[in-house]
């Protein structure tokens, strides 16, 4: 089968219990801590804020562990592709250390949290591996072992795995670990209820206001006064730091498939390669075994995602031979200029507004990382890492301005290309069921969408976090904003942010 024929949802979302519901925040309350965001950074860092004894209420804009980390390849490592020799030169080998550390003690926070709630997610500890099939990456796997090594991860070069075809070497990283990331975050949710942490889905956040107490708006009109607010919505809703200047979003495809237990790879693979691919496989419980294949990275809104679906189960079924594709989904996660993510203080004059972002790729181990830092700053406790994820850090201004011009070049691509595309663009009389155009109706840019039954949905074409033109993701149905990530559905509604207003009906 190909791509196309697989259910367009995420296995983890589909084969996860439904979830004990958590109500939307319809009044005023009043928390030691209000935590912004349900997924793994945010129920991470709620569970160690109970922990402490904190007095904590969650907001969830959708449905807990059902956004980003619900659409995840679910690999738990510290092993993050080529980062160890990056940092080591950028860095210094204190910093790569430091890294390898913090990341390493999230895993066995993880194991630890999951052991605690009871949670059933299928934990798996295994190997992970970065390969490369040409000779000639070999020199950069054999230093990015070192440096890992250097910094204290169980790391060699090797030339044998279990995947089905020859590898030229790889870095293997033993002690890592795959699971099912809504089932452990779902056990995650239901202890922190049982704690009395307050959790509220379907509550959209709007506004901050920071004081002593800070206060949170919702879309509803609610509010929460808090001492402290933990903003862990994956893309920051909140832009008076400036952080979107220093992130770039890019979503990942992912196709899945049962095979035989034999025929599945056990590890947890990865390699730069062919524009990234990402392979693991996950129990089924029936003597076979769900094939993950993940790659295809792109800018949202900037690509024919249909074909690069197809293109991506062309290498699969290329390697591992005829597939029936039963999911497919996509994954979207935030570069930091810099490679390293950014959690701590929101901004320089910050003392009580904290965030975590910039995960790049990697949001399981850096999600529950997160929860530790944020819990220590926010209890005043040391923590040997803070300085390194600290989004306040100036010392890497010079190693980031490359990255961050490259980053502001193709969104100021994208404010003024894509008007004078739209300028130029075609009518809604051109959009044929199941597409989607960015097209110019009157004084107004308009999205313009058909469904299946050929209705027509028209919305501004302009996305309501700072402005670019969206573009229509056929393989998703979906509006998504190429400068900062932002997601619509085709009637406006909001997605996934940095955006938290919908985009407004046009009559065409």
């Amino acid at each position: 089968m190909n791509a196309s024929g697989a259910e367009p949802k995420s296995y983890w979302i589909e084969t996860a219990p439904p979830g004990a519901p958590h109500p939307p925040l319809e009044g005023d309350v009043t928390a030691d801590v209000v935590v912004i965001g349900g997924g793994i950074a945010g129920l991470s860092t709620a569970a160690e804020l109970v922990r402490d004894g904190r007095n904590v209420v969650v907001l969830e804009a959708e449905r807990i562990a059902a956004g980003v980390t619900g659409h995840t390849s679910a690999k738990l490592s510290a092993q993050h592709t080529l980062i160890y020799e990056h940092l080591r030169r950028t860095r210094g080998a204190e910093g790569a250390r430091l890294y390898a550390q913090s990341q390493t003690e999230a895993i066995r926070r993880a194991a630890e949290l999951a052991e605690e709630t009871g949670a059933d997610c299928e934990w798996e500890e295994t190997a992970s591996y970065t390969y490369v099939t040409d000779p000639s990456g070999v020199p950069e796997v054999r230093a990015e072992a070192e440096a890992a090594r250097e910094a204290g991860l169980p790391a060699e070069f090797v030339t044998g795995t279990d995947l089905p075809f020859p590898v030229a070497g790889a870095v293997r990283v033993t002690g890592q670990a795959g699971f099912h990331p809504r089932k452990y975050l779902l056990a995650l949710a239901d202890d922190l209820a049982r704690r009395g942490a307050r959790l509220y889905e379907h509550t959209r956040v709007t506004g901050l206001t920071e004081g002593e107490p800070c206060v949170v708006r919702t879309e509803s009109g609610a509010t929460v006064h808090a001492q402290y607010v933990v903003v862990a919505t994956h893309y920051p809703v909140f832009d008076r730091a400036l952080l979107f200047t220093r992130l770039s979003p890019r979503r990942e495809l992912v196709l899945a498939a049962p095979v035989e237990a034999e025929a599945a790879p056990y590890g947890l693979y990865i390699t730069p390669e062919e524009n990234t691919r990402s392979v693991r496989s996950a129990p089924l419980g029936d003597g076979r075994r769900l094939l993950i294949v993940t790659g295809e990275h792109f800018t949202p809104g900037a690509a024919d995602t249909e074909e690069r679906f197809a293109r991506l189960a062309r290498w699969a079924t290329g390697h591992f031979g005829d597939l029936d594709f039963r999911y497919r989904w996509a994954t979207q996660d935030n570069d930091s200029t810099d490679t390293v993510p950014l959690v701590g203080p929101l901004h320089a004059g910050s003392d009580r507004v904290f965030v975590a972002t910039g995960f790049g790729g990697w949001g399981l181990s850096n999600g529950v990382m997160s929860g530790r830092l944020l819990a220590d700053l926010i209890a005043r406790r040391p923590c040997a890492w803070s300085e390194l994820y600290d989004p306040r850090r100036v010392g890497t201004a010079v190693r980031e301005a490359p990255s961050f011009l490259k980053t502001q070049a193709k969104v100021a691509r994208h404010f003024v290309g894509d008007r004078i595309g739209a300028l130029t663009g075609g009518s809604a009389d051109d959009v044929a069921p199941g597409d989607g155009a960015v097209v110019r109706v009157g004084a107004h840019v308009c999205a313009v969408s058909r469904d299946e039954e050929g209705k027509l949905h028209a919305v501004s074409a302009r996305c309501t976090h700072l402005g670019c033109l969206v573009a229509f993701n056929k393989a998703e149905q979906t509006w998504d904003c190429p400068c900062h990530g932002s997601r619509f559905d085709r009637d406006g509604g909001v997605v996934q942010g940095p955006a938290t207003k919908p985009l407004p009906p046009r009559e065409v």
